[in-house]
């Protein structure tokens, strides 16, 4: 994605349809998707995310920088494997999809017992309605403790997870369509579709990664300089009640930072207000420029058409250009907008798993269904899917 970004904005000069500077941008990926595994791997330990290092020893801190190393190009191995023709899709967004899923379920079905201070009980959501209805007499206080819990999952959480999936679901078939003729053949027609989500899960990558990038720094610089006003403006941290995770309670970590559930979303509204507006406007602006340097930008769709044989019904093919710069542009800037909406909302809701991640998991598995009914025969099934 760095080398996506330095290529769109011609930092750097690639030219991939040569064998050479393929060969050579794909090497100084690897290169530097080692580097940045290292460093972050070295930044999350010194950090005191696995515990103080002096703690720790010195063994024990080269071995776990090793590990998430390891780890780390393990993943960007698998990645290649499937660019390579060997599986469909991005390794990286069936990875990331794959581990949100993965925590939903567990935060579902989780047969873990927890000691609450009333007795036991199932970390799992659904798991806990049973056990609940089961050992409480009283069946309209078990069910209200299940649906509503706090500092476990719950069913409302459940629920609210599933409204989210089906939310962006129903918005993907949002679009609009172009209509286009053949400059080549007299009478082919056909449309060419801008969807709402137009840069697809991009917009909320960018600024998740922006956010964790923002929240490791301010941890890394608290820990070591707690009392300097200007690190505290960047963030304050304190662990959460009862766990070892952090969470920040001032400073611009702070307001990057979603409220916790739809009760500290009205406790303070200042903080509501600014981390929406951040979302909806980083989404939006990240979702517009990574039309520019992604190759989906309108001269670039406009080039793609012509080189196909293609011009927009109605208009001359001198007009085409100005007509998707008007349609494509608009389309990325509200769809990414949207994104952050739909996150934000994910969030106030109480989602399992944070509402970027349960975007994420969405909008990678429709993206893996729509390879697949390219792939194979699976538009009839699509079709009356989306139908």
């Amino acid at each position: 994605m760095v080398f996506q970004l330095l290529a769109g904005t011609h930092m750097i000069d690639v030219n991939l349809d040569l064998k050479s500077d393929r060969e050579l941008y794909q090497t100084a990926q690897k290169l530097l998707a080692f580097v940045l595994s290292a460093g972050t791997a070295t930044v999350y330990v010194f950090s005191g995310l696995y515990g103080p290092p002096s703690d720790l020893g010195a063994g024990i801190v080269f071995l776990l920088i090793l590990q998430l190393v390891v780890a780390g190009m393990i993943v960007i191995l698998l990645d290649e494997l499937l660019q390579k023709g060997y599986g469909l899709g991005s390794g990286i967004s069936l990875f990331i999809a794959t581990n949100i899923c993965e925590s939903i379920m567990w935060k579902a079905f989780s047969p873990t017992t927890i000691n609450t201070g009333r007795g036991p009980e199932f970390e799992g959501a659904v798991i806990a309605l049973f056990h609940l209805l089961l050992t409480w007499p009283n069946k309209q206080r078990a069910l209200q403790e299940a649906f509503y819990r706090q500092n476990l999952p719950n069913i409302m959480n459940l629920l609210a997870t599933l409204a989210v999936f089906g939310a962006v679901i129903y918005l993907q078939g949002f679009r609009v369509e172009i209509p286009v003729k053949s400059s080549r053949q007299r009478g082919a027609r056909g449309s060419y579709p801008v969807r709402l989500f137009y840069t697809s899960n991009m917009p909320i990558m960018l600024q998740s990664a922006l956010s964790s990038n923002v929240f490791l720094i301010s941890q890394m610089l608290y820990s070591r300089f707690s009392d300097n006003l200007l690190v505290r403006l960047f963030g304050v941290w304190e662990a959460k009640e009862g766990t070892s995770q952090l969470s920040a309670i001032s400073g611009l970590a702070y307001y990057m930072s979603p409220p916790l559930n739809m009760k500290d979303a009205l406790i303070d509204p200042i903080h509501t207000v600014v981390y929406i507006a951040y979302m909806l406007t980083a989404c939006a602006v990240f979702s517009k420029t990574w039309i520019e340097v992604s190759g989906s930008s309108p001269r670039d769709v406009a080039k793609q058409l012509k080189d196909q044989g293609l011009v927009m019904a109605g208009h001359r093919d001198q007009s085409m250009y100005k007509e998707l710069k008007r349609i494509i542009p608009t389309a990325a800037a509200f769809g990414g907008a949207c994104i952050g909406a739909l996150s934000v909302a994910s969030d106030l809701m109480g989602a399992l798993g944070s509402g970027t991640g349960t975007l994420l998991a969405v909008t990678i598995i429709y993206g893996y269904f729509e390879i697949a009914a390219k792939e194979g025969d699976l538009s009839g099934m699509k079709g009356m899917i989306m139908g």
